[in-house]
């Protein structure tokens, strides 16, 4: 109980520094935002039974699908500061250093490219979007972001209790 609140507080935190991140690139170079909205669908199909879609845009709208999704996303945030915690150990939460979390953060893109792109239509590593290169990068980078959110998060956490 006494590693749960560093480590949601270090998960939301990351997450926040992620989505901060991926707001900025919008903004500067008009990247696209992340549609958690589709999180949300594919999360609520999901628990019907339907896994993969041709394309989550194309499947049928959720009632509730946006709220979803951002909750998705901060929990998912949370499970992989758990994934940090069970990789360094639970002190790292009381001593951060930036080599395991900047490795976790990385090590996540995995999620989206070997799970999430294929299973809501865009293939494995968004092979299957129009530019796929530049989908991998997008969440090469937004990942690192999380990584050293997962840092600074936790850096924070101790500074503030």
């Amino acid at each position: 109980m006494e590693t749960a609140i560093p480590l949601i507080a270090t998960g939301i935190g990351a997450t926040l520094v992620m989505d901060a991140g991926s707001l900025f690139r919008h903004r500067l170079f008009a990247t696209p935002l992340p549609d958690y909205a589709l999180v949300g669908r594919w999360v609520a199909h999901s628990t019907h039974g339907r896994i993969r879609h041709a394309a989550i845009s194309k499947s049928t709208p959720i009632r509730g699908e946006l709220a979803l999704g951002w909750v998705t996303h901060y929990t998912v945030g949370i499970a992989f500061a758990w994934l940090l915690g069970l990789i360094a150990g639970a002190t790292w939460f009381e001593r951060p250093t930036p080599a395991p979390a900047l490795a976790t953060g990385i090590v996540t893109v995995l999620v989206p490219f070997l799970i999430m792109q294929p299973a809501m239509g865009s293939g494995f590593a968004a092979a299957r979007t129009p530019r796929p290169n530049a989908a991998r990068l997008q969440s090469v980078l937004t990942h690192t972001l999380f990584g050293a959110g997962l840092y600074l998060a936790a850096l924070f956490f101790n500074v503030i209790r």
